[in-house]
């Protein structure tokens, strides 16, 4: 900048002796045409002086529009007309032109990337504005709206007016189905703000294969536990119809009009018939937790004190827990911590959890139970934790499925009925276990 300064300064000097000069002819009459032409050249000064300090304001202007304007391709040539400072201030303005050249490049490069991904996941994404302008919209959300070129969401309501209103309906932060002949679809929002704007994101993600398979599985399940528990009662059962059939064959003798037996036949038959009478009251009881399982009431719900819930369960089990060693305590750690729910239901998922641990404990020494309830910045959770030997790996993902226990004399009903009352709260039932060490249940609401 010292060349630009000195330039300047040697250009307003001149100027104020050309206007001395102007002054001392205008002093003199017979200088009159002289002074005329000192005018012009004061006056060609002006012009110099000022285009020359211009220039480096235009070309600082040129910069700053091509900034705002995203204008990169044109350059700054590297001269020295106002000196080697300017030289190097070219020199710059083109090296920051570069960098904003390369910096674009590679966002469009990002963009094309990410855009490439988007429209090549199965998921359906679509997303618009509080106006309802489509900012994005991939293939797989195209086909299942059956629209190849939509610019506005509203205008889907004359089109598929039923997924329309799924799409407006759906909230932030949750789900919801939406069911044609050859979708099923589950529809997931979000909302975000960008530059002001309200922008709400939609993924459509099609459930109907997966579930379809899950529906299979399941089935297939159910269908083996059946076979086995209906084969295990009535396999017996038909061994010993036909044993006390020949027993009574052999060893029925008829005399006159009535018919006899010795007392070890008799023993016989009483021990086959009692046999048979206790798997077939197996069988039924099988039968009855089959439709408890498949018959469960709707919730009905409303808003409960978790601090109250959690000390009624306790107030419940105390009775029997006095008759054990188990230590067992109930916290929560708020006075004012809510949930939608029906009390009744989910206090018999609490209570079944309870004893559970209570069955779990029975040989443990210092057996330790803690019903706890508090808020994890997301979710309102109750945890039932006990210290006893825990679930081994190879059976922690198979205990919620129907009529599946390690227990000796259980159902296998009880954890599967629990999980399935927390899914009608929109809710879950989870499980995390460290053999020997510590297993905790977890109800998320």
């Amino acid at each position: 900048m010292k060349d630009f300064r000195i330039r300047v300064l040697i250009r307003v000097a001149l100027l104020g002796l050309s206007m001395a000069l102007f002054v001392f002819m205008l002093s003199h009459p017979y200088m009159f045409f002289a002074a005329g032409l000192n005018l012009v050249v004061i006056v060609l000064q002006l012009l110099e002086l000022y285009r020359f300090v211009s220039l480096t304001n235009r070309k600082l202007t040129r910069f700053l529009e091509s900034v705002r304007y995203s204008d990169f391709i044109s350059g700054f040539t590297a001269d020295n007309k106002l000196g080697k400072s300017f030289k190097n201030l070219n020199t710059a303005f083109n090296e920051v032109f570069e960098a904003f050249r390369k910096a674009r490049s590679e966002k469009e490069e990002h963009w094309q990337y990410l855009n490439t991904i988007v429209q090549q996941v199965r998921t359906g994404i679509i997303s618009f504005d509080a106006e309802g302008n489509v900012q994005l919209m991939n293939a797989n959300a195209k086909r299942f709206a059956n629209e190849a070129n939509l610019k506005n969401i509203h205008d889907l309501a004359a089109k598929n007016k039923k997924l329309y209103l799924a799409l407006m309906e759906v909230q932030s932060g949750k789900s919801t189905l939406y069911k044609t002949n050859d979708f099923l679809l589950t529809l997931q929002a979000t909302e975000l703000r960008m530059h002001g704007s309200l922008i709400k994101i939609i993924t459509l993600q099609n459930i109907q294969t997966e579930l379809q398979r899950q529906e299979l599985e399941a089935w297939q399940n159910l269908t083996r536990v059946l076979r086995h528990e209906i084969m295990n009662s009535i396999t017996p059962i038909s061994s010993l119809t036909s044993t006390l059939r020949e027993i009574l064959s052999h060893e029925l003798i008829k005399k006159d009009d009535s018919f006899q037996i010795n007392a070890d036949t008799a023993d016989d038959l009483k021990e086959g018939l009692a046999t048979i009478e206790g798997r077939s009251k197996g069988l039924i009881k099988f039968i009855d937790a089959y439709r408890e399982y498949t018959s469960l009431p709707q919730p009905k719900f409303k808003t409960i004190l978790l601090k109250e819930l959690i000390e009624h369960t306790a107030q419940l089990m105390r009775q029997e827990l006095k008759k054990t060693t188990i230590q067992f305590t109930a916290l929560c750690e708020s006075e004012y911590l809510t949930i939608q729910a029906d009390a009744e239901m989910i206090e018999q998922v609490l209570i079944n959890l309870v004893k559970n641990a209570m069955e779990a404990l029975a040989d443990k020494e210092y057996g330790k139970i803690e019903l706890t309830g508090k808020y994890t910045g997301t979710h309102v959770v109750v945890e039932v934790a006990d210290n006893g030997p825990g679930i081994i790996p190879e059976a922690i993902h198979r205990i919620f499925v129907p009529f599946f226990t390690t227990k000796k004399s259980g159902s296998g009903i009880g954890l599967a009925l629990s999980r399935q009352i927390m899914q009608m709260h929109n809710g879950s039932l989870t499980v995390e276990s460290t053999p020997d060490v510590k297993t905790v249940f977890t109800l998320r609401f």
